[in-house]
């Protein structure tokens, strides 16, 4: 099932960059696009969308006061679009998965869209009346990685693989005590991996969840995460609403 998309900004330009990037990405659908924070709070309600790109500045009611008035239980997954970084503060205060600085570049975009279908399973089990299909419609099917070793390949399962690192083009396992060195970008392999096994905490970083055994806050709201292997690693602020919401959920499956 795709993310159902809603665009809110005042300027028509903007939008279409938007939604010409959008349509190169499988899994997202558009469903409306608004100039105002007015009929964006109405089409939102009406619509029910499961993300919105909206620009924190525009003429009358800006972004975050139209999420800020909107019911949680009604509010979807927000990425903001603005031109100062000031504005972040607000952004995670409402829950924002990210919020891209204009001109927003082509990786950023893609890691915003990459935040957001991780976010989606989650956000559907908080619905009462998601179906449970919708979280299997959003998961990954990737079991096993086929990794080359000279002449011979060799599957190490995903369920081996406790971090995945970027190295340059390729992107590095770890998996008990080991390394191996894949052929793809950490940015493809965020998008096959389980969402709700594993996290992108980082731009040059994945971490399965059940790894993670202590998280501390720093003063930039960046965090720094210890392994259970001891490694540290430090997640980035922009990555780490979903990652908080992942681990609440996850601790409460465990504790059921």
């Amino acid at each position: 099932m795709n993310i159902r998309v809603v665009i809110v900004d005042d300027e028509p330009l903007a939008r279409l960059a938007v939604k010409v990037r959008l349509a190169q990405r499988d899994g997202f659908a558009l469903v409306g696009e608004f100039g105002d924070g007015d009929s964006a709070c109405e089409g939102i309600v009406a619509l029910k969308p499961d993300l919105v790109f909206v620009d924190v500045e525009m003429p009358g009611k800006s972004g975050l006061d139209m999420l800020a008035a909107l019911p949680p239980t009604q509010r979807p997954m927000a990425i903001l679009l603005t031109a100062y970084e000031g504005f972040a503060l607000q952004a995670f205060e409402l829950a924002a998965l990210d919020y891209l600085l204009k001109p927003v570049d082509d990786e950023r975009f893609d890691e915003a869209l990459d935040r957001a279908q991780q976010a989606f399973p989650y956000r559907c089990q908080s619905r009462a009346a998601a179906p449970a299909a919708m979280v299997t419609a959003a998961t990954p099917a990737l079991r096993s990685f086929s990794v080359r070793v000279g002449s011979r390949t060799v599957l190490v399962p995903v369920a081996d693989v406790e971090r995945i690192e970027a190295d340059g083009d390729y992107a590095s396992l770890h998996a008990n005590g080991k390394t191996w060195l894949v052929r793809e970008r950490l940015h493809t392999l965020a998008t096959q991996l389980d969402p709700r096994q594993f996290h992108r905490v980082h731009r040059s970083s994945i971490v399965r969840l059940d790894m993670i055994t202590e998280l501390c806050a720093l003063t930039n709201r960046d965090a720094m995460l210890r392994l259970r292997d001891g490694s540290v690693l430090r997640a980035s602020r922009s990555y780490m609403p979903a990652l908080t919401e992942a681990l609440q959920h996850l601790n409460t499956k465990t504790d059921s």
